[in-house]
């Protein structure tokens, strides 16, 4: 049985709202789904952008397979994304209308170690919003020393 990945974009909850969740397949070469599940990737400055009416993940890099031969990929070339085509349509529809952005969350293996992207329709936070996240955080580390003292 092979070990699950999870790489995370912890960026993406600070900076963005999150509205909605989808979980779309990933179009890969084969050194790079090696890559992958040595955890060899990184999704934190990527985001997604539509081309035509194709969803392409852009900036998200996978190292080079180490054990592989000179027929290596790109490590950060886009990737094209796969969800049901009413899927397409609805973010397609957002992103034009309400001026919201798909940004990717998680980037993972499933039980049948495929590699899939957990990506989020978002819209952007303002300063205030940022400041009240790290607020909130402080208070809630604070009450947990407290708890945990007692």
């Amino acid at each position: 049985m092979q070990k699950t990945v999870n790489i995370l974009n912890k960026r993406a909850k600070f900076d963005f709202e999150i509205l909605e969740r989808y979980t779309a397949g990933i179009v890969l070469a084969g050194s790079e789904i090696k890559s992958i599940r040595l955890g060899k990737a990184s999704i934190a400055e990527s985001f997604c952008e539509f081309q035509g009416h194709e969803l392409f993940a852009i900036n998200t890099n996978i190292e080079e397979y180490t054990y592989s031969r000179s027929f290596s990929h790109a490590p950060k070339s886009e990737r094209k994304l796969l969800l049901n085509k009413k899927e397409l349509k609805s973010l397609l529809k957002s992103v034009q209308n309400k001026g919201l952005t798909i940004v990717p969350l998680r980037l993972f293996t499933n039980e049948k170690g495929l590699a899939k992207l957990e990506i989020g329709l978002a819209r952007g936070k303002k300063n205030y919003d940022k400041r009240d996240t790290i607020k909130d955080r402080d208070v809630k580390r604070d009450l947990d020393r407290i708890k945990k003292a007692y």
